[in-house]
């Protein structure tokens, strides 16, 4: 099957199920796609109890995609672009050092807070599993996805400072989740004797602060660009452009692609860059392209993202490891969110609550099933990516439709009449 066939697939089956969530269930986009495909998902695996045709098409498309590769090197970049274009930069630079603390920092102490948790439930469940790879299933887990953050947050009505400190956050610990997970994953292949503290220094470095440098200067080419005419065509597609080719770019260099392409989207879409390069048309132009291809990419990964459930092992120990795992990943996100929410909140007026508001809100998603899928089997691959798999289900769905209302009710603020049409 070409990747023609496949993509035609993909599309078709995100504008069905799409119209039907818009049509009938009415549920945020994202929530909306990922319950309806789970639900066809499972409604196809009980037909091929009679007839496996469908289920086999199914499992064909899914085992033709490489859905790691997919994601964190191809879509990822766009959905990053998209959503730093559209974030608030004056709220982001007033929170800049609380959302720098806790996509990096916190990210570091939640690793190591489900690690430790992982490891002693897991002994206690007979899996004997060892230490490094709980530790490597904490890195992939702890980093919120921003595409999923930024596809049901969108339109709630939160508080701006909040919705700036989830999804600032999201947008920049994704880039350092995967450096961690990176790192992580090269000590559990090499053993700790062959790596050393100032390897692991150096592609911590490089990765990070490389790739927020090329950000900077994709953003500043693009800049020069758009500036010097005045035609919103050719303006659109030099964004286009600077996302591809600095995403190849970053990929040849060893650099963080993701946070190469956050920090471009800030520098083209915050309000000085866009006031001083882009006409009116053009700015209008450039957002609709943008938005147009975040929808239509959320659409196809949450898709995949229900259908992937057929390359799982459902075993019954995993099963309960899976369970389990759910309200230890938010145990451990609240309390490594807590010690740099209480640091900050004597200099920055933060809400009643955001530590329980961030850790309902910090959503999983596509990034965390892409980096298990990359695990091998000596890294028990299968029962992790099935513990992974309950938790980004979860978090999406139960979270991502509750959180609107909890933001309401500590708050106050009214939830907007388009998140119940959207």
């Amino acid at each position: 099957m070409d990747y023609f066939i496949i993509s035609t697939v993909l599309v078709v089956m995100a504008a069905v199920f799409g119209y039907i969530n818009v049509r009938f269930l009415k549920l945020p986009t994202t929530i909306g796609l990922m319950v309806i495909t789970l639900a066809t998902t499972l409604i196809v695996l009980g037909i091929s109890n009679y007839n496996d045709t469908l289920l086999d098409a199914e499992k064909k498309i899914i085992s033709e995609i490489d859905f790691e590769k997919v994601l964190l090197d191809g879509m990822l970049s766009f959905l990053l672009f998209a959503g730093a274009l559209h974030t608030n930069f004056e709220q982001l630079k007033i929170q800049r050092w609380p959302i720098l603390a806790f996509s990096t920092l916190g990210v570091l102490i939640s690793t190591f807070l489900v690690g430790i948790c992982s490891y002693f439930v897991l002994q206690l469940l007979s899996l004997d599993i060892g230490f490094i790879y709980c530790l490597l299933f904490g890195a992939l887990i702890s980093p919120t996805d921003p595409i999923a953050v930024l596809g049901i947050l969108k339109k709630v009505g939160a508080p701006k400072q909040l919705e700036t400190k989830i999804v600032g956050e999201s947008l920049f610990n994704d880039g350092v989740g995967v450096v961690v997970f990176t790192v992580i994953y090269q000590i559990a292949k090499s053993g700790t004797d062959q790596v050393h503290a100032g390897e692991i220094l150096h592609l911590f470095g490089v990765e990070v602060l490389g790739g927020i440098a090329l950000g900077l200067l994709l953003g500043y080419i693009t800049y020069r660009l758009m500036k010097s005419i005045d035609d919103y065509d050719v303006e659109v597609i030099i964004t286009l452009a600077a996302v591809m080719g600095g995403t190849l770019v970053a990929q040849k260099l060893h650099l963080s692609a993701p946070l190469a392409m956050v920090t471009a989207g800030l520098v083209v879409g915050n309000d000085t860059v866009r006031h001083t390069t882009m006409s009116e048309i053009t700015e209008a132009y450039v957002d609709k392209f943008w938005e147009l291809i975040d929808v239509l990419l959320n659409t196809i990964l949450f898709v995949l993202i229900g259908m992937e459930i057929l390359v799982l092992e459902l075993k019954t120990p995993y099963i309960i490891a899976g369970l389990l795992a759910i309200p230890i990943g938010l145990a451990c996100r609240y309390f490594s969110l807590a010690p740099i929410i209480g640091f900050f909140n004597h200099r920055l007026d933060f809400i009643p609550k955001t530590n329980l508001i961030m850790t309902w809100g910090g959503l999983r998603g596509g990034i965390s099933i892409a980096l298990a899928l990359s695990l091998t089997v000596d890294m028990h691959r299968e029962l992790f990516l099935v513990i992974t798999y309950f938790i980004v289900v979860f978090s999406i769905i139960v979270q991502g439709l509750s959180v609107g209302n909890l933001i309401k009710k500590v708050t106050g603020v009214e939830q907007p009449q388009e998140v119940q049409q959207h």
